[in-house]
């Protein structure tokens, strides 16, 4: 019985980022290539599924990359090309203290300064950014950007849309691309059966 124990104890261990083979993966089609997504939603639940709810109605779909900060991150959600931002749903809670980071190629959520403020923005970590985790010394659930999911294809594509030149047609200035990057759909990848 204590083998059994450990084995499901070391099994609890795995690294986070191990792959499950049920997590889902999301396409997301930009005018400069494609980006695969895998979502965690063993880590963040809540997130996961606001994402999800938000590629299905199809909200991603038409609107642009909106900011990128070279060396940090690029950022998209509800903008669309004319600086028009589309309507979200309630806030979600902020799910940061899940043990994820925000490693390169990480996607995690955009948020205001109230924690639980994050609707459809988010960001892709085009470096470490250890800045932008939960902090040890908050043993509640108020810092950080809630990481839920890593790009596992794509990451070229991630880092030609950081290198585009930038101005400031958008609601961050300075960091628009001058040529909109368009996202022209974001889909669930259906999961192949054996």
């Amino acid at each position: 019985m204590r083998k059994a124990a450990l084995i499901v104890a070391l099994a609890l261990a795995a690294p986070v980022w191990a792959h499950a083979a049920d997590a889902p993966k999301v396409l997301i089609e930009t005018s400069l290539g494609d980006i695969t997504l895998e979502l965690d939603p063993a880590h963040a639940p809540v997130t996961v599924d606001n994402f999800l709810r938000y590629a299905s109605e199809g909200h991603f779909d038409g609107t642009v990359v909106y900011r990128v900060v070279p060396g940090f991150v690029i950022q998209a959600g509800s903008w669309d090309a004319d600086v028009r931002a589309r309507p979200t749903h309630d806030p979600i809670q902020l799910e940061a203290n899940n043990g994820l980071s925000n490693l390169r190629g990480s996607v995690a959520m955009a948020r205001g300064d109230d924690p639980a403020s994050a609707t459809a923005e988010f960001f892709i970590d085009l470096a470490d950014n250890p800045a932008l985790d939960h902090k040890p010394s908050d043993t509640g659930n108020s810092t950080g950007y809630t990481v839920f999911g890593k790009v596992v294809d794509g990451m070229d594509v991630v880092d030609k849309i950081a290198a585009v030149p930038l101005g400031d047609h958008g609601p961050m200035a300075g960091a628009a691309p001058v040529e909109p990057v368009v996202i022209r759909k974001v889909s669930l990848i259906p999961v192949s059966q054996p």
